[in-house]
């Protein structure tokens, strides 16, 4: 509830700025999010790679994974599939 709070609370601050100034943080908080996905997908990135290296991930197919992420969505209370 205090995270909805504190949003409400920037809201409102936002609101007290003059319009151009509100299209210039949506433009600034679009870049910033667009850039924290990137730096969130390279980070993602690089952990697969090194679980890959060490022989935690195997090789599969196209098909091999498409038939593992149904057997799972088939039922989700199996670890390991």
């Amino acid at each position: 509830m205090r995270t909805l709070n504190k949003l409400d609370k920037v809201l409102d601050e936002a609101m007290e700025l003059s319009l151009e100034q509100q299209e210039m943080l949506v433009q600034i908080l679009k870049n910033r999010i667009s850039k924290n996905r990137r730096e969130q997908i390279a980070s993602d990135a690089l952990v697969s790679l090194a679980e890959f290296e060490t022989g935690k991930l195997k090789i599969q197919t196209a098909s091999e994974a498409i038939q593992e992420l149904q057997d799972y969505l088939n039922n989700p209370n199996l670890e390991d599939v």
